[in-house]
C-alpha cells in the first residue's frame, strides 16, 4: 500500500497520535527529571541538616567541656589558692600586733612563707594543666611523654609509650588537640576503667599520623550507644573532626579499651 492511497484523514491521525505520543513522553521525561531533581535535592538537604547537626552537637560538646574546665579552674584557685593567700594575709597582720614574741614572730613567719609556698605550687599546676610548658617549649613528643610519667608517678599504673613521627613543630595547634585526646583517654582509663596498664603508640602511614591507644581496665559494652555519647567521648569525636581525622574504639566488658585515631 502506498502513502498516496492512505486517506487524508488517516494520515492527520497518525501525525497527531505520533505528535501526541511524543508530547506525553516529553511530558513523562520532564516530570520524571523534576521529581528525580527534587528527590536529589531533598536528600542534599537531609545530608546537610545531618552535617548541621553534628557539628551542633560538636560544638555544644566543646562549650560544654570549656565550661567544665572553667568552673574547675575557678574551683582550684578558690580553694587552694585564694584561702591559702587569705591565711597569709591573717598572719602578715599578726606581725604587725605589738609585744609579739621572737618565737611568734618566727612561727608566724614560717607559716607565711609555707602557705606562699605551696599557693605556687599549686598555681604553678593550674597553669601546667592549661597548657603544659614542656609542650610549648619541646613539642608534642616531649609533653606526652611527661604525661605518661605523671600518670605513672601515681603508682597506680603503668604507661608504655613509644613513637615513631617526627611531628612538626609548626602544627602546634593541631599537636594540642593530640594531647588533649590522649589526656580524656587516660584520664577515662584511671577514673573509670581502673586500669593498671595503658600503651600508647604514634606511627605514620603515607602522609597520615596515626595513635594506638589500649588499656587494660574494666572496658564497656560497645554497643550500647549511651556509653559513646559521653561528654568525654564527645570531645574526643570534636577534636578528631577538627584534626580532619577518623576514630575507630573497640571495647569489651572487663577486657579494656583499644582507640585508634588519625591526625
Amino acid at each position: 500500500m502506498s502513502i498516496n492511497s492512505i486517506p487524508e484523514k488517516e494520515i492527520v491521525a497518525i501525525i497527531l497520535y505520533t505528535s501526541l505520543f511524543f508530547v506525553v513522553m516529553a511530558i513523562a521525561l520532564v516530570v520524571f527529571f523534576y521529581f528525580s531533581r527534587k528527590k536529589i535535592i531533598q536528600q542534599e538537604l537531609e545530608k546537610k541538616d545531618l552535617v548541621l547537626q553534628y557539628q551542633k552537637e560538636q560544638l555544644h560538646a566543646v562549650i560544654v567541656t570549656q565550661e567544665e574546665e572553667r568552673k574547675r579552674i575557678a574551683q582550684d584557685l578558690h580553694d587552694d589558692i585564694s584561702s591559702k593567700l587569705n591565711i597569709v594575709s591573717l598572719n602578715s597582720h599578726l606581725l604587725t600586733a605589738p609585744n609579739l614574741t621572737e618565737k611568734e614572730t618566727y612561727e608566724i613567719t614560717e607559716n607565711i612563707i609555707n602557705l606562699t609556698t605551696k599557693a605556687l605550687e599549686n598555681s604553678r599546676k593550674i597553669a601546667h594543666n592549661l597548657l603544659p610548658p614542656v609542650f610549648e617549649k619541646f613539642g608534642l613528643n616531649a609533653a606526652v611523654e611527661e604525661l605518661c610519667e605523671e600518670f605513672e608517678s601515681s603508682k597506680a599504673v603503668k604507661v608504655y609509650y613509644k613513637n615513631e613521627v617526627d611531628f612538626n613543630d609548626k602544627e602546634t595547634d593541631r599537636h594540642l588537640h593530640v594531647f588533649r585526646i590522649l589526656q580524656e583517654l587516660m584520664n577515662n582509663s584511671m577514673r573509670h576503667g581502673k586500669a593498671t596498664e595503658i600503651w600508647i603508640a604514634f606511627s605514620k602511614d603515607d602522609q597520615m599520623n596515626i595513635c594506638n591507644y589500649e588499656d587494660n581496665g574494666l572496658g564497656f559494652d560497645i554497643e550500647k550507644s549511651g556509653n559513646q555519647k559521653g561528654l568525654g567521648m564527645k570531645n574526643i569525636d570534636s577534636r578528631v573532626s577538627f584534626l580532619n581525622g577518623t576514630i575507630k574504639i573497640n571495647s569489651q566488658l572487663d577486657n579494656g579499651i583499644a582507640v585508634m585515631f588519625t591526625f
